[in-house]
């Protein structure tokens, strides 16, 4: 088939690091597909993983990847499906080595091909950038890191698809990266089987798009959708989605056959709102998207059309996720009963501040919720029914001072007996100090850093 002709099937069967384990074996198993992509990372996975990097060199990478290869190497090679993630977050390395015992233990040695991206790991080169005068400002409050510097616990480059593509044309069958984009994951298979050069921004803005609206996952096929989600069908079995992509940028999103969920133009629209910023300038390292020239058409039952799509030239700069140590935090809670469930849980608030104040605690933020009475929507007016059967008083701290959020975890719990009656849980148990990792976002020229593609067989 020329290229012209080709189309190649990319499922996306993770939407963050957490989701549905059976995904993915069931994009494998259940109906034809080119490429596999996962996509595990975000900016609170990249700390996280940082913190388990701090307690074991050997951590640091989305662990539940291997489990999922395990399950799914064996069907992937005998049909040449391909399988792209980001599961390497801060130790793409470890991942590596964790992912070749897999190969070992399934009795394939010698036979799979494994493709990393590195290099996005520059937490120990930020003293050279800042002397050489490129200060990783903060984008939203302008400041240079160094004022942050001794504090910083990770610091990782956005790379795009460029790299996945290198590997693949190294005849690489698992890809794992570091920090990349999520749009990369699938945008890379595109540019490797058709071919696309990287100014090709129409086409680099098609595959971006196609990307973005696979990258979380079911949410493009029904979950967590708020268009009549009374009406989709089987959450239970909910498929996930599959982008059937062509050379021209052209694509149809569907999933497969006999599986719950719903796919439709309304349901694509939403996910392509999700954390889109300006639709005419959405910005990645491999063009820049324009939102705005998306057609979308039905194509058939649980098929949706996309085309049009109009793309501009990539900017000079790389994001860069970093994260740091931002003082200490602790969250509690204690759950009232009916009757007067909010009236106990508002005065057990009350003393609470208190006493902690009694004792001379401050604290840098302290935030309480009443769970159960418009937490979520705050400000509405009004006092709630007198009949709720039962309201959960959430109290959570931040301080710059470590022993001051510990004895506030020691003060929660005497409420049970000293305070207003028909507590009937702690929830969770005494609270936990838990350091507090910051999200700092800057840029940084193309020109300083480079990924590196290395290709082994295990």
């Amino acid at each position: 088939m020329s290229e012209a002709g080709k189309t190649i099937r990319i499922a996306n069967g993770q939407g963050y690091w957490g989701d549905w384990l059976e995904a993915p074996v069931h994009l494998v198993e259940r109906g034809p597909i080119d490429y596999l992509t996962l996509d595990y990372l975000a900016e609170i996975t990249m700390s996280i993983m940082q913190k388990m990097r701090a307690r074991d060199p050997n951590a640091g990478y989305a662990r539940d990847f291997l489990q999922v290869v395990g399950r799914v190497l064996p069907k992937c090679l005998a049909s040449n499906i391909k399988i792209v993630a980001n599961a390497g977050g801060v130790n793409p390395q470890a991942c590596v080595a964790g992912l070749a015992e897999v190969v070992k233990k399934l009795g394939l040695s010698g036979q799979v091909k494994i493709g990393m991206v590195a290099g996005d790991d520059i937490m120990d080169r930020l003293d050279e950038f800042i002397a050489k005068d490129i200060p990783l400002e903060n984008m939203e409050t302008g400041e240079p890191l160094s004022t942050i510097r001794d504090r910083v616990a990770s610091a990782n480059v956005y790379f795009g698809a460029a790299p996945i593509a290198e590997a693949l044309a190294q005849g690489a069958q698992i890809i794992v990266t570091g920090r990349c984009t999520d749009t990369g994951l699938t945008l890379g298979p595109m540019i490797h089987e058709f071919g696309w050069n990287l100014d090709e921004w129409d086409r680099l803005s098609a595959g971006t798009i196609a990307g973005h609206i696979i990258e979380c996952g079911a949410q493009t096929t029904g979950g967590n959708c708020q268009m009549d989600w009374q009406t989709i069908p089987d959450f239970w079995n909910i498929g996930y989605p599959i982008v059937e992509a062509s050379a021209d940028g052209s694509f149809v999103v569907t999933k497969h056959a006999n599986t719950g969920g719903r796919i439709t133009v309304a349901g694509v629209t939403e996910q392509l709102m999700y954390e889109m910023g300006d639709p005419k300038n959405y910005i990645t390292p491999d063009c820049v998207a324009d939102f705005t020239t998306v057609n979308l058409t039905p194509d058939g039952e649980n098929r949706v059309r996309v085309s049009g799509i109009k793309g501009n030239p990539a900017t000079e700069f790389y994001k860069v996720s970093i994260s740091f140590a931002d003082g200490f935090k602790a969250v509690g809670g204690l759950i009232y009963a009916w009757p007067d469930a909010y009236a106990k849980a508002k005065v057990a608030d009350a003393t609470l501040r208190r006493r902690l104040d009694s004792i001379g605690l401050k604290f840098d933020e302290m935030l309480s919720q009443f769970i159960g009475v418009n937490a979520t929507h705050e400000g509405l007016g009004g006092e709630p029914s007198p009949d709720i059967a039962e309201v959960m008083l959430r109290v959570g701290v931040r301080s710059k001072d470590k022993a001051a959020v510990d004895r506030f975890t020691k003060e929660i719990a005497p409420l049970a007996l000293s305070g207003p009656p028909t507590v009937t849980g702690f929830g969770g148990g005494r609270p936990k100090v838990e350091e507090v990792i910051a999200y700092w976002p800057a840029l940084i020229p193309k020109s300083a850093v480079m990924p590196k593609v290395e290709v082994i067989t295990v």
